[in-house]
């Protein structure tokens, strides 16, 4: 039996603030007390949080490809991916991994989810990560292999999320297409005429497969009892579709029409924290903080930058004057919807998955992450 004390903290719990202790027994919290402690690590009123919940993050793509068409060893990209989130409060992460692909395009595009899932779950069960890693799979219905990659997972793999992925031009994220191009043309460095090519071959995917792999990638998120969640609902009608597939959060809505469609279908809406921390949507699309104001924002997900997800759940708390309400964002929130009943919250029974945060006036500057009472940064 191991047991920790941490004392002289302002705990955050699911509706109020509590200066006190908590105490960990075997990876759980098993006590709360309202009276600081002489026992224990004196935490000097800083704020403990539930561990940050992260559903879908690109960043294990940057540490694989550190910059393009340069590749870097998976293990040491897998293991240093998980301390950059550890260092960042993250105690649980959905590591997001494409599937489907264009073989007939030659960069950026090939098969590699397979192989990245087998080895990022072998280091898991080694012991080699300092956090949860659960695999989201990112359903690109613009592709040609979709159906195919999909069969190669099963149950077994406790696939925890599909994501539903249309990446077709002109519509959904990329409407406008000015911003696609300057998207497009900056990362791969086409030329005009690359792009319209790009453009043609797009559409053309989306004709010939999308409606097929659309409803494979639902049916295979029932095969593997995951969560389905929709990506980039614009329209009310979109939703709608989502609704039917059995999608119970929305990725990134772009319009506030669709997140309030999303609402009234009881789908959680979850936003970008880079958005809310720089103020707007890269893409042009809605602003996370125009839904906050809203209440039409559910679940905040780092997205690219891994750091803005604590920077965004203190922005929200501020901008609600609720700080367990932002917190829950990044915590509770993305727990129910991912279906983790045992993290969340700092509570009796749950994992002791806890971070020590110091703010410095709107920022926070964490301080420890404990990952089922285990100190890992």
């Amino acid at each position: 039996m191991t047991e920790t004390v941490l004392t002289n903290a302002r705990i955050i719990l699911p509706d109020s603030i509590l200066h006190g202790s908590v105490l960990i027994r075997d990876g759980l919290i098993v006590d709360l007390s309202d009276t600081p402690t002489r026992a224990g690590e004196d935490l000097e009123g800083d704020l403990l949080l539930p561990g940050l919940i992260e559903l879908h993050t690109d960043n294990l793509e940057r540490h694989i490809e550190p910059r393009p068409k340069v590749g870097w060893p998976r293990a040491a990209a897998i293991i240093a991916h998980d301390a950059e989130l550890a260092s960042v409060g993250i105690t649980t992460v959905f590591d997001a991994l494409r599937v489907g692909s264009v073989k007939s395009k030659k960069a950026n595009y090939g098969e590699y989810a397979r192989a990245l899932a087998d080895e990022i779950m072998a280091l898991r069960d080694t012991g080699a990560l300092r956090i949860s890693h659960k695999i989201h799979l990112r359903a690109e219905v613009c592709s040609e292999t979709l159906i195919d990659e999909l069969a190669k997972f099963g149950p077994e793999d406790g696939i925890g999320i599909v994501s539903l992925m249309d990446h077709t031009p002109g519509q959904r994220q990329f409407r406008d297409m000015t911003q696609l191009k300057n998207y497009v043309c900056g990362k791969h460095g086409f030329s005009d005429a690359e792009f319209r090519d790009h453009i043609a071959a797009q559409k053309a995917l989306s004709d010939r497969f999308a409606t097929a792999h659309e409803q494979a990638a639902v049916t295979e998120a029932r095969r593997f009892g995951a969560v389905l969640a929709s990506h980039d609902d614009t329209t009310p009608d979109h939703v709608t579709q989502s609704a039917q597939h059995g999608a119970t959060f929305a990725e990134f809505p772009t319009t506030v029409e669709a997140a309030q469609s999303c609402r009234d279908h009881g789908i959680a809406v979850m936003m970008g924290a880079p958005n809310l921390v720089r103020g707007g949507s890269h893409s042009g699309n809605v602003a996370a903080q125009a839904l906050a104001q809203s209440d039409l924002l559910d679940i905040v997900s780092s997205d690219y930058v891994p750091s803005s997800l604590l920077s965004a759940a203190l922005m929200l708390g501020d901008l609600w004057d609720d700080l367990p309400r932002g917190i829950a964002t990044v915590t509770a929130a993305p727990a129910q919807a991912a279906r983790l009943t045992d993290r969340g919250q700092i509570a009796t029974g749950k994992r002791a998955d806890l971070i020590r945060v110091r703010r410095f006036g709107t920022a926070g500057m964490l301080r420890s992450t404990w990952v089922e009472g285990r100190r890992v940064a």
